[in-house]
């Protein structure tokens, strides 16, 4: 009997081995097919997509970036979700009679992230040499593919402007961008980087180490790493050319030795706008004088901050360079050429002790902010969220954990203890709630550089927004006074205003020093790419009475507070509508 019960339970415990083998294997093979099926449908569904739609995107989130398949991207939510969620849902605007109302958003903010919808791009690999022959530089291209060389990014020489686009970054797109400013050559790098110059980079290098596809373009080489593939650009069409802005700046005095400085110089009879413009733009100066037949390049300076202007009338014929008065006044024009004495950026060489965050209701300008920092320290900013499409316009802070401390300050717009007890200090951005609101309106439906439609300012959501996120705008104001531990308060609209004084305070803020010379870059760069394009509405007053109302009630309160912080009050223009 014993003999029986101990091959049955030999026999069992093979069994169980043989079942947890049979288990493992089923698992592996599934999971095996899995991978090799998902790998069939992406294959499959970028070949059948254009480079503008290789995945399908919801309403609102065009022009989103893409992240890094280890980065969740926290993308806008769709016109559907904006409004209506019982999250966002407040009282009517009766109930409201005193500060009581402004309880933090924080809940509120967890929700609407909550519901943000997560996409997913695996990154393309460097392609290996083998598949390096596919990839051509075709006649497609207009320009001239002049080879592939070394980049170093100490010393860059296509440095005359630099644009991003981690998605739709094509050949003939850098191209077109660079023509547009009057560059002779365009290179691309890391398969979504473009840089424009006049002067051809020094080093080559082996044309199987431009081996990029283009995020926008697959078939075509967009540089590599640390190397550039660089296109002689083409001439732009009659039509195409007017888009070279030349822009007027003023009459100004001119400084009393204008060879020491403005760095170049041309004396040309019958000297035109369009003929030093050009030939300032091939010389890669943003600033083009005239005076008299003398046209003179070069950028704004403490000798020539052109922050005085002079009469227009003492440059008589201001838009004709022949007959502007001679000797004294010069004449200013802005070329389409980029100011590069602040771009250059990089993430800091050591840990920051100060943890400062950079906070803002949403629609306040923060954005914006984050550019004049970043380019007037030299220093990336961070981000508590992850937004492809201002990673795409070179705010490469946006993909660094936001805890890595290897940023300038953190942008957010969190509010409550326990958010506001992780910083050190801060700087809190204040801007009016009416423009505020609007401004968060318009990128919610149309991203950070269009507007909304008349459709939407119509609907019912835009009431429901209002009641929602008005009571927010003056809560994170409190409870930043309330938690905050060492604050900098600045008002959006004195910013706006006087550049260069608030930002030096801001930098100063920061610990940071900063040049008279990279300040005035950062003012003659002040916009950016961060002005919103499109039809704008004049006079256009999408507030009701009631809406007024409420609204002012909150700006009174949060004045009352920050006088009560020993701050500055919120400018008159806020208190009320």
């Amino acid at each position: 009997m014993a003999k029986a019960f101990f091959r049955l339970q030999k026999f069992l415990r093979r069994t169980q081995f043989l079942l947890f083998f049979l288990t493992a294997a089923y698992l592996m093979a599934g999971s095996l097919l899995l991978l090799q099926r998902t790998h069939l449908v992406i294959q499959q569904g970028s070949r059948g997509s254009s480079a503008n739609q290789a995945l399908p995107v919801l309403d609102g989130m065009a022009g989103v970036g893409i992240a890094d398949p280890r980065t969740l991207q926290n993308p806008r939510p769709g016109p559907r979700l904006l409004v209506g969620m019982d999250a966002l849902q407040e009282p009517a605007l009766d109930q409201w009679h005193s500060p009581r109302w402004l309880v933090s958003r924080n809940s509120e903010l967890r929700q609407l992230r909550r519901r943000w919808f997560h996409r997913f791009i695996s990154d393309q690999e460097p392609m290996q040499t083998a598949g390096f022959k596919a990839m051509k530089h075709t006649a497609e291209h207009k320009g001239t593919y002049m080879g592939c060389f070394s980049d170093d990014s100490r010393e860059r020489t296509l440095k005359g402007a630099v644009f991003y686009d981690l998605r739709r970054m094509t050949v003939s797109h850098c191209q077109e961008a660079c023509a547009e400013r009057a560059y002779t050559y365009a290179g691309l790098a890391y398969g979504a980087e473009c840089y424009c110059g006049n002067k051809l980079p020094a080093t080559s290098s082996k044309p199987e180490e431009c081996n990029s596809e283009c995020k926008g373009e697959k078939g075509s080489v967009c540089g590599g790493v640390n190397r550039l593939s660089v296109y002689r650009v083409e001439e732009l069409r009659a039509g195409a050319r007017r888009r070279r802005n030349v822009i007027y700046r003023g009459c100004f005095r001119a400084p009393e030795n204008l060879t020491d400085t403005f760095p170049a110089s041309l004396i040309q009879p019958n000297l035109t706008v369009e003929m030093c413009s050009e030939f300032c733009s091939k010389k890669e100066f943003p600033l083009a004088v005239i005076r008299g037949q003398e046209c003179y390049c070069g950028y704004p300076t403490r000798r020539f901050s052109l922050h005085d202007g002079a009469d227009g009338l003492l440059c008589s014929g201001m838009h004709n360079a022949s007959s502007a008065t001679e000797g004294k006044y010069c004449l200013v024009y802005q070329t389409p050429v980029q100011d590069t004495r602040c771009t250059d950026r990089k993430f800091l060489t050591t840990k920051s002790k100060v943890f400062v965050a950079l906070s803002s209701f949403p629609g306040a300008g923060n954005t914006w902010a984050r550019h004049l920092i970043e380019h007037a320290t030299g220093y990336y900013t961070g981000s508590y969220y992850f937004d492809g499409a201002l990673y795409n316009k070179g705010f490469k802070g946006e993909k660094d954990h936001w805890r890595s401390r290897r940023t300038i300050c953190v942008k957010t717009h969190e509010s409550g203890k326990t958010e506001i007890e992780m910083f050190d200090s801060a700087i809190l951005l204040i801007r009016n709630p009416y423009k505020s609101l609007m401004a968060e309106f318009n990128r919610k439906y149309a991203g950070h550089l269009g507007y909304a439609t008349d459709r939407n300012w119509k609907s019912k959501e835009w009431p429901d927004f209002v009641n929602s996120y008005a009571s927010w705008w003056a809560s994170h104001v409190l409870d930043w006074l309330k938690y905050g531990k060492r604050l900098l308060i600045v008002h959006y609209e004195d910013l706006k205003q006087s550049l260069i004084p608030k930002l030096k305070e801001m930098v100063e803020f920061l610990n940071m020093t900063v040049t008279e010379d990279r300040l005035l870059c950062v003012e003659n760069n002040r916009d950016g790419n961060f002005k919103r394009s499109g039809a704008k509405q004049k006079d256009f007053e999408p507030f009701t009475q009631e809406m007024k109302d409420l609204i002012n009630r909150y700006i009174l309160t949060v004045d009352e507070a920050l006088r009560g912080r020993n701050f500055t009050g919120l400018p008159r223009e806020y208190v009320p509508r």
